[in-house]
């Protein structure tokens, strides 16, 4: 047996005190109350989205594109109006939801090829070592073939689809990977499709104990290759017959085909009998594109919200969240609660009767899922090492942005003008001064990431 590293015994050391390395369970050991958890642990599912927007889904103002089954999801569950991606860009954003990491302390701070090394812990790890059995399915981004960042090496028993972002931009690949090995396709296998019967089958097989599914799609994400017939996806139903460019039909249709795959999700829980042991969050990476002949206008993908992917304005960030489980939390409930994929970790933990053995930089929001009084966040950071660099901050109703490393630095009062049409700055000088402080302290140095000082 290879000797561990001493990061590695590190890190083993610290899963074992917090109870994580043996497969024993810590009940209760936060907010849980008696009765809303009882026998065994939920199943926790969570879905992914890929660049899909504030605004695409029905229940946050979607006029036109069809979205019944998350609607209906929400109508059973809770839908949150503030909550944040880990990122504006799909790998960082993962690496947060994964970790439990802001941007300022991930490894992953943008979609540069560097993996995820053993000494990080992801929800999956922590999971895997409650007594869970994890699986994820779609699209990884945070360790390329033969590296310490793979999933089987990052606490998932199962995984099936790409590890590169970017060769997930095809829908008729030739591969995708199957644990270690590539799984081969023939080129009129669409990826969705067998993500979702991957998906359907792990839930299958694996509901005779508790289980993690990380379920993360990459639609409506652009496309590289059309594919079959130059389309994206096999058909563009419903929306065939609309008077509207080819590329708005394909969206449509995608984000429609996603909605009707998660309720074929639900279903399958209720057949097994799941369906009041498994919670299941839903969300986006990060906020609509301007890709692939695509308009966010178009749909008014962003909804209220300025910014779209790549901006740390509210529509690059601000995404859908909607949680629902049935017996437990309450239905048709809307929460203005603030949090962020970062909050994920500790809050799956929780559930699971587990702890963290580094809490990082998030918050367990058990208590906001039972809508109860919940710890809050002093602040929200994100920083983005495109476009020449971007910083932002979330403080109460505050909303700072700098676009480059330097200053002017922009505010917005998000009470008044969730759209960010009014930069204040000039009225807070104190508050500037503040948030001044904060970029440079809300962040530890990462070589691959810098910051110019």
């Amino acid at each position: 047996m290879t000797k561990p590293t001493r990061r590695q015994f590190l890190k083993r050391s610290s899963l074992a005190a917090a109870g994580l390395m043996t497969g024993t369970r810590i009940l209760n050991p936060g907010r849980l109350r008696a009765g809303e958890v009882s026998g065994r642990p939920p199943n926790i599912i969570f879905i992914l989205a890929d660049d899909l927007g504030y605004g695409d889904v029905g229940c946050y103002g979607q006029k036109v594109i069809q979205t019944p089954h998350l609607d209906q999801m929400a109508s059973e569950g809770i839908r949150f109006t503030q909550c944040y991606a880990g990122s504006t860009v799909c790998a960082p954003s993962r690496c947060c939801l994964m970790t439990g990491l802001h941007t300022g302390h991930a490894r992953i701070r943008g979609n540069k090829l560097h993996p995820l090394l053993p000494e990080d812990t992801t929800i999956a790890e922590v999971l895997k070592n409650a007594g869970y059995t994890t699986g994820i399915v779609g699209k990884w981004g945070l360790g390329e073939p033969d590296t310490t960042g793979i999933p089987n090496r990052q606490g998932f028993d199962y995984w099936f689809g790409f590890l590169n972002q970017s060769r997930a931009h095809n829908y008729y690949p030739d591969y995708v990977w199957k644990n270690t090995e590539r799984f081969f396709f023939d080129r009129w296998t669409y990826t969705h499709t067998a993500f979702t019967q991957e998906a359907l089958d792990f839930v299958r097989r694996s509901h005779g104990q508790p289980f993690f599914l990380y379920l993360a799609y990459t639609i409506p994400h652009a496309f590289n290759e059309g594919g079959v017939n130059g389309m994206p996806i096999p058909s563009d139903q419903p929306y065939s017959d609309q008077p509207w460019p080819q590329n708005e039909k394909n969206r449509a249709a995608m984000i429609t085909l996603m909605d009707a795959d998660i309720g074929r999700l639900f279903t399958l829980l209720k057949e097994l009998g799941l369906d009041e042991n498994t919670i299941v969050f839903f969300s986006s990476d990060n906020g609509p594109h301007r890709e692939g002949g695509t308009n966010p206008d178009f749909f008014d993908s962003n909804g209220p919200l300025r910014g779209i992917k790549r901006d740390l304005y509210e529509g690059g960030i601000r995404v859908p969240m909607i949680v629902r489980w049935p017996g437990h939390l309450p239905a048709g409930a809307v929460s203005d609660q603030v949090w962020a994929f970062w909050d994920f970790p500790a809050t799956a933990a929780e559930l699971a009767g587990t702890r963290l053995p580094n809490p990082g930089d998030g918050i367990s929001m058990v208590d906001a899922l039972f809508q109860r009084p919940q710890q809050n966040h002093e602040y929200l950071y994100w920083e983005f090492h495109e476009q020449g660099g971007k910083q932002a901050i979330r403080m109460g109703k505050w909303k700072a942005v700098r676009l480059g490393w330097k200053p002017p630095v922009e505010l917005y009062d998000l009470e008044t003008d969730l759209g960010e049409t009014t930069d204040i700055a000039a009225h807070h000088p104190d508050l500037i001064e503040k948030m001044g402080t904060l970029f440079r302290q809300a962040r530890t140095e990462n070589s691959f990431y810098p910051i110019p000082t």
